[in-house]
């Protein structure tokens, strides 16, 4: 028997964002020949550990997070406990995979950024060193595809604020902001960087081709050492 699958995503109550979530879903399990099923790490219900319990036989979870921050490491771990299914396989998050930053500069280009405008990567936040660090290494990689340097900012939790950092790019005499979005799907965070006042703003991530390729790749790598 293959493993089950639960794609972990964060939760939201914009509607949107619960509808781009369940179209990743949807799309992911028309590529594996497995039960695959939606949960959330926060906000909404059912959370992973409700999901895994209702599940017989094995299951891989996959994060559907850009870094590995508290829901990665904490939330999803002690909800799976709680219900006794400490034999879950959880994976890594899906920040680190290239296919993701490509997915960002390929968002930022349809949003209308051009060569020489000022660059900044917009993620949620976090008070997790770790994850910020993650973020800051994803800038680093968007920079190269892009041919400039890439500002990281946040939306919620660290600083500093995407607003504040487009502003100062303006004070510095930058004609033109374009903030490329570290955020998956639609909702309160994604809202703030539409509010930043950036000339151009780049949509979220869950629609790309290249976030359902990561999450089956995990799924994939973490089934053959899960025992059937």
């Amino acid at each position: 028997m293959r493993p089950a699958l639960v794609v972990a995503v964060h939760g939201t109550r914009d509607v949107r964002g619960t509808e781009a979530a369940r179209a990743l879903v949807g799309r992911v399990a028309a590529r594996v020949d497995a039960r695959v099923e939606l949960a959330f790490a926060d906000v909404r219900a059912p959370d992973v550990g409700a999901v895994a319990a209702a599940v017989a036989g094995p299951v891989v979870v996959v994060p559907a997070f850009l870094a590995s921050g508290y829901h990665v490491r904490v939330d999803i771990p002690a909800q799976l406990e709680r219900v006794g299914r400490c034999d879950v396989c959880v994976t890594e998050a899906l920040g680190a995979d290239p296919r993701l930053v490509v997915a960002a500069a390929a968002r930022l280009v349809e949003a209308g950024w051009r060569p020489g405008d000022a660059v900044v990567l917009a993620a949620a936040g976090s008070s997790d060193p770790g994850a910020l660090a993650e973020v800051a290494d994803a800038a680093e990689r968007l920079g190269r595809l892009v041919g400039a340097r890439v500002r990281v900012a946040y939306a919620a939790t660290a600083s500093p604020r995407v607003d504040e950092v487009v502003a100062g790019l303006r004070a510095a005499g930058h004609e033109r902001v374009a903030v490329a979005s570290w955020l998956l799907a639609p909702g309160l965070f994604h809202a703030r960087v539409v509010g930043s006042g950036a000339d151009v703003v780049a949509g979220p991530l869950f629609a790309d081709e290249g976030v359902v390729e990561a999450v089956v790749e995990r799924y994939r790598r973490a089934s053959v050492a899960v025992p059937a």
